[in-house]
């Protein structure tokens, strides 16, 4: 079984709250903008990382990082990318690939607003964190964590911050 906690938009932020979650995974996702490097370096630091960049990702980052990341975890076939769409309406640069050849998890980020969603008709699960982050409209910050038993997808838990803006 593997413990994931999976993040995005974080837009250079990261802090004490966010990484008490990181040491109890066992990898760590994150679906672009993630702003600054030091982000994913101190993520690095304590548990593996998957990530992509987003489209506020400058050249460093989108040259550590690809666009799509399609991988297996355990029996899972996962694909995350920063900007894809919801089901069934797709971002047109994956349209085509997720219906020739869909994954079982499907993630992206990007909205900002935390959503997991069946696709019936592809058969697959689609997750956006939200965001985890400071910078955006959102309210509260989010991150999703879940595990992974084989082919299984479960346990799947919100956790919510308050953004908590400077004065």
């Amino acid at each position: 079984m593997t413990n994931i906690l999976l993040l995005s938009d974080t837009h250079g932020y990261i802090d004490n709250d966010i990484l008490k979650y990181v040491k109890q995974a066992d990898e760590v996702w994150h679906a672009g903008d993630i702003g600054d490097l030091k982000v994913t370096d101190t993520i690095k630091e304590l548990k593996p990382l998957r990530a992509v960049y987003g489209n506020i990702d400058d050249a460093k980052t989108r040259g550590e990082f690809p666009e799509h990341n399609r991988f297996m975890c355990e029996d899972v076939d996962v694909w995350i990318t920063h900007i894809g769409g919801y089901p069934p309406k797709y971002n047109t640069k994956v349209t085509t690939d997720i219906k020739q050849n869909p994954p079982r998890l499907f993630i992206c980020g990007h909205s900002h607003i935390l959503k997991v969603m069946p696709d019936k008709n592809l058969h697959l699960i689609h997750m956006n964190p939200g965001a985890a982050g400071k910078h955006g409209f959102h309210k509260t910050r989010t991150m999703l964590r879940f595990t992974i038993d084989g082919k299984k997808i479960d346990n799947l838990e919100v956790i919510e911050f308050p953004v908590r803006h400077p004065k």
